[in-house]
């Protein structure tokens, strides 16, 4: 086929004019014969890749593709352009005899241009027999990342395309992703012995995405629902990783007033497919969704992509992200994060076999890193790609949290070096963990087998912490120092610019990552569009004198009065009455009245004196669920009925029920459970943890454990902290 014709065929075929980005070329490679590999971002127009040169020559195009609603948007597409339904087609589990009969006839007799298949039915004996026989014009396979183990999406039936391939026909094979690390890149092309394939890689830069990542609060619904207020009217897709939270996060938003909608695997097909056209007729603004939704769903508007939970890997995070903005216009990424949910995830991995286990675990800890960085999220993400980006002059260069609200940068050259020689005299075969604990002296099992813990150097990095050095190895990684092993995946080795360097430093100026205080749980909120304000410093630090002097005068310590995320909300609502206080993270109406006037009353002078207009009240009504927990627990604890009967009498275990009553205290409400404290420890106990709370800076557990050193479970500490917190702050 000529130009010319290719130009035709897109003007006859689908109306344009022009192609979009490396379409052309990837067309041309294909009809010329040639194994192809196309690597472009969600919505950069993959299918008509495959879509135009079928419907251009002459036979069937075989597409594999692994969900079946995206077959079925794409066929229902193609016949949508043709007089004839037959141009098109689905095999899969879902036909009767008499539509697999059809559509045999319709590839026999040549109307079928495009048939698309579940990679599990091209292992039926039967169909590879019967195409066998048929004119096929090449093979297709789409969502190519499945075919790698690497990938976030594994399916072993893809594992063995290429036998099935070379039993039907020696044609050309499209493999086509939207995601792609160089490590996947390097397994899909090994696998469809394809290693002499045309490569075609267009830029996975979404230059129109802002990306933002907080810390997640108890309070996240409270977050979202700020945060979708401001896209009132626009689309909106909110991710979670279980099909409860989706029906959770659904409601409190309806209850809301927003037009949301739930979307899972457990909601019956009918349920799904009205929820999914609500969304696309506009009759719902935002859809609550697992991952099973959004895959085939090529809706142009949607403004903004919010992940409650931290996704598996950062392939599924760039994929959903991608469903923003397609219209090029603004598409805004917040992600909530907190290091419990990647614990949770690490626990779904120990029942799966070893080797699944280590993929899963080297993904996950990319995550934590993209989370935790403080450097440009958008040069993190395309190096993760294989991709370089210019964070000062590059094109949606400003478009993130870390861009808009830096952090200082210190000179970290002598640390670079340090890195970079531990890592040269350990032979280059330790991944992060291990170089990190070598630099600080933590010894474990693999570094006394290798007797690394005997070596001068080991524990040379022990004045700064474990955080730091992590934190140094991402940005030397992407600044070029240091390159992930492919084979063996995350093992650190030098490059030429890492040997250059250890034969003469030079400056490397480090920014430390963000630390998600779990016990605190202090939000970071940027001054980036469609967020909240940032903390008001200045506020923060006059609430903070308030706060000292208040405790001082009561005899307790200061974060019995309010906590740190308490004093940052009040920064961004600015109260000004005890009504408006009783709204602020973490207080409620008992804290409001015992400690509140003093601070309203210097909220209310600070506003006037700076002249400062206050956000529109926020008030979150709640799905009631929370408040009829919260009396539950309240009775039960004063009829002095065993806390794990509470616990067990609501579905919940301990470590929940203990959150539940933290809670409680923390927003004012005396809780009395000195009954179960009795049981648990003698007098003196008591009183020793007892004075422990009164003379401490913070009431961080995790400060308690390491002052008693392991002379007190951590839910004995808690249990106490809830009585100390009822007795002097309620």
């Amino acid at each position: 086929m000529t130009n010319l014709d290719l130009h035709e065929a897109l003007k006859k075929y689908f109306g344009f004019s022009q192609f979009k980005g490396l379409q052309e070329e990837v067309i041309k490679s294909l009809v010329e014969g040639n194994n192809t590999f196309v690597i472009m971002p969600t919505g950069g127009g993959k299918s008509l890749c495959y879509q135009l040169p079928a419907l251009a020559q002459e036979g069937t195009a075989i597409v594999v593709s692994p969900l079946i609603a995206l077959m079925k948007n794409q066929v229902d597409a193609i016949r949508g352009i043709s007089t004839d339904d037959g141009i098109a087609h689905v095999l899969n589990s879902s036909l009767n005899k008499g539509e697999v009969n059809r559509v045999m006839s319709d590839i026999e007799n040549g109307i079928t241009k495009l048939l698309y298949v579940a990679p599990e039915s091209l292992t039926k004996e039967e169909y590879v027999d019967f195409l066998r026989k048929q004119k096929i014009s090449f093979v297709a396979i789409d969502e190519a990342h499945c075919i790698s183990e690497w990938g976030h999406d594994f399916r072993p039936e893809y594992r063995n395309l290429k036998n099935i391939i070379e039993r039907i026909d020696n044609v050309p094979i499209i493999g086509l992703t939207a995601t792609a690390t160089p490590k996947v890149q390097e397994d899909i092309l090994k696998n469809l012995g394809m290693v002499n394939a045309k490569t075609f890689k267009a830029s996975f830069n979404r230059a129109n995405l802002f990306y933002e990542v907080r810390a997640k609060t108890k309070d996240v619904e409270k977050d979202i629902i700020r945060f979708v207020r401001n896209y009132n009217g626009k689309s909106g897709i909110i991710y979670c990783l279980s099909r409860k939270k989706v029906e959770e996060i659904a409601q409190i938003l309806q209850v809301n007033g927003i037009k949301a909608v739930p979307y899972h695997a457990g909601l019956d097909a009918k349920t799904r497919a009205k929820h999914q056209d609500m969304f696309l007729m506009e009759d719902a603004d935002v859809v609550v969704a697992t991952i099973a939704f959004g895959m085939g769903i090529d809706k142009p508007d949607v403004r903004f992509v919010i992940h409650h939970d931290i996704p598996k890997s950062l392939e599924s995070y760039y994929q959903e992200t991608g469903r923003a903005g397609r219209d090029g216009g603004e598409g805004y990424c917040l992600a909530f994060y907190s290091y419990k949910d990647i614990e949770k995830l690490e626990k779904f991995l120990a029942g799966k076999p070893v080797a699944e286990q280590e993929i899963g675990h080297a993904l996950l800890q990319e995550v934590v890193s993209y989370a935790e960085t403080s450097m440009s999220r958008r040069k993190f993400l395309l190096h993760y790609f294989g991709e370089e980006f210019d964070e000062i002059n590059g094109e949606g260069a400003d478009m993130d949290d870390n861009v808009r609200n830096p952090k200082k940068k210190v000179e970290a050259s002598d640390e670079v070096k340090t890195l970079l020689e531990v890592i040269r005299d350990t032979n280059q075969e330790y991944k992060a963990k291990e170089i990190v604990n070598t630099l600080v002296g933590n010894s474990n099992a693999l570094l006394k087998s290798r007797r690394t813990d005997t070596q001068p150097f080991f524990g040379i990095g022990k004045h700064k912490e474990g955080n730091f050095w992590m934190a140094l190895i991402r940005q030397i990684l992407v600044a070029g120092y240091l390159t992930k092993e492919i084979e063996q995946y995350g093992v650190l080795k030098l490059t030429p610019l890492s040997e250059e360097f250890l034969k003469k430093p030079i400056s490397f100026m480090m920014t430390e990552d963000h630390v998600y205080d779990e016990e605190n749980d202090t939000t970071i909120i940027t001054n980036a569009k469609g967020g909240g304000g940032g903390t008001d410093e200045v506020l923060m630090a006059m609430l903070k004198d308030l706060r000292k002097d208040v405790g001082k005068k009561l005899g307790v310590p200061p974060f019995a009065v309010f906590q740190d995320p308490s004093l940052e909300d009040m920064t961004l609502k600015y109260p000004t009455t005890i009504e408006e206080l009783s709204n602020v993270h973490g207080v409620g109406d008992g804290k409001a009245k015992k400690f509140g006037k003093q601070f309203v009353t210097l909220i209310a002078k600070y506003v006037e004196e700076n002249e400062i207009i206050r956000p529109d009240d926020l008030v979150v009504k709640s799905t009631g669920s929370n408040s009829a927990l919260k009396l539950f627990i309240i009775q039960n604890t004063d009829r002095k009925l065993p806390l794990i009967d509470i616990a067990k009498a609501k579905g919940l275990n301990m470590a929940e029920l203990t959150k539940e009553m933290e809670r409680i205290v923390y927003s004012g409400t005396k809780l009395n459970i000195e009954y179960c404290i009795n049981n648990m420890l003698d007098e003196e106990q008591q009183e020793e943890i007892y004075e422990y709370f009164m003379e401490a800076e913070s009431d961080k557990i995790q400060l308690a454990m390491d002052e008693f050193e392991g002379d007190y479970e951590e839910e004995e500490l808690r249990l106490m902290r809830i009585k100390f917190l009822s007795n002097v702050a309620n």
